[in-house]
């Protein structure tokens, strides 16, 4: 994540030449990146102690931080506690469960018969068995022009203008919601700016600059750090409070 500098003059005389109150703003300043830095340094810290067993990572991951000379244990195929596919005794599982919600229904009709050929049906004795799969649909991401109508109203002549959905920003090329998920991709996700275009190529058969993606993060950088900083007065705040 990049951080705004504060603007500090080259030459030692004109860092002289500043008062009092500029010099303290400047050290509030500074005060400010240094806070944010410690941030992402430990931030860091944490995920390199991450591994398969701590967090959701895979457990491929592990290898990273595995020493070569370690000789990796293979599982017995005879061992009573291997894990085996599918659900697990005493777990209460999610997804075979369903997912929640149905977004599309679609009924698959048989098209011949396998015994005569047939492909005419009887009305009765009509049964159905229902299957629920999360599919990757054929364009995931798409591409909505919105045309913004103007109107005069009748009543009183005022010129109004349709209004546009939350998520979607005037002079910004990507919604909100596809801003969150590509800002989620590159710092829960680790995905370089790089690896987002062509993740965007790939399943959204879309082109996005890097500028863009450098702008989104930043721009949603921006959008929360009142709601960091308000989180991290509240915690002081309660930190006093168990303290007395």
């Amino acid at each position: 994540m990049k951080f705004k500098l504060p603007d500090i003059p080259k030459d030692r005389k004109d860092l002289e030449l500043l008062s009092k109150e500029a010099l303290a703003e400047l050290v509030w300043q500074q005060q400010q990146v240094i806070e944010k830095l410690i941030e992402e340094v430990e931030g860091l810290k944490g995920l390199c102690n991450q591994d398969s067993q701590t967090s959701s990572l895979p457990p491929s991951s592990d290898l990273i931080k595995r020493s070569e000379k370690t000789p990796v244990k293979k599982e017995k195929e005879s061992d009573s506690n291997h894990r085996k596919p599918g659900g697990q005794l005493g777990h209460p599982g999610k997804t075979r469960k369903g997912f929640g919600r149905v977004d599309r229904y679609q009924a698959v009709e048989p098209e011949r018969c396998p015994v005569c050929g047939g492909n005419h049906w009887e009305t009765r004795g009509v049964t159905t068995r229902s299957y629920q799969v999360a599919q990757l649909v054929e364009h995931p991401i798409e591409i909505v022009e919105y045309q913004q109508v103007r109107r005069l109203c009748c009543q009183c002549g005022e010129q109004v203008s349709g209004e546009l959905p939350e998520n979607v920003i005037p002079g910004q090329d990507l919604s909100a919601n596809l801003q969150g998920m590509l800002v989620w991709l590159g710092h829960y996700g680790h995905l370089s700016y790089e690896k987002q275009q062509e993740w965007l190529a790939e399943f959204g058969k879309i082109e996005v600059s890097l500028g863009t993606l450098e702008a989104t993060t930043c721009r949603v950088a921006e959008a929360v750090t009142p709601q960091v900083q308000e989180l991290k007065e509240w915690v002081k705040t309660r930190a006093s409070g168990s303290c007395g």
